[in-house]
């Protein structure tokens, strides 16, 4: 699609533990995608691209995500306003303990840093298993 700015927040049951805290496995993934899509992007985008960046129950019963889109270009007070949201909504447990969740950026530069720390992850996973 071509989109490379911008950043996405990831929060959920997989963020947060919950195997080591409440015993459980994580059932569920949160992503806000900030995005910075110029007119160009937006003009060559196909009615599939369109679906898979804001069908929001489609992208939930196919890839298993509560995904959210916002473009950067959109008014200041408006991104204010979500990013306020979704920290109040992301900031505790339902326990009201403090949490965190992670921001990821769009850039294709991180890419292979990204991909090289997943696989050292990876290997210290299969080390403890073993």
């Amino acid at each position: 699609m071509g989109i490379t700015g911008g950043l996405q927040w990831l929060n959920g049951s997989f963020m947060e533990n919950v195997e080591l805290l409440e015993g459980r496995p994580p059932n569920d993934m949160d992503v806000v995608t900030f995005a910075d899509v110029s007119t160009a992007i937006q003009a060559s985008l196909t009615p599939d691209d369109i679906r898979i960046l804001t069908d929001n129950a489609w992208i939930k019963d196919n890839f298993k995500v509560d995904f959210y889109l916002t473009l950067l270009s959109d008014h200041p007070e408006a991104l204010i306003e979500l990013a306020a949201y979704w920290y109040s909504m992301w900031a505790h447990r339902r326990s009201q303990q403090w949490k965190g969740f992670l921001s990821v950026s769009l850039d294709p530069a991180f890419d292979q840093q990204a991909s090289d720390l997943l696989a050292v992850r990876k290997q210290e996973i299969q080390d403890e298993q073993n």
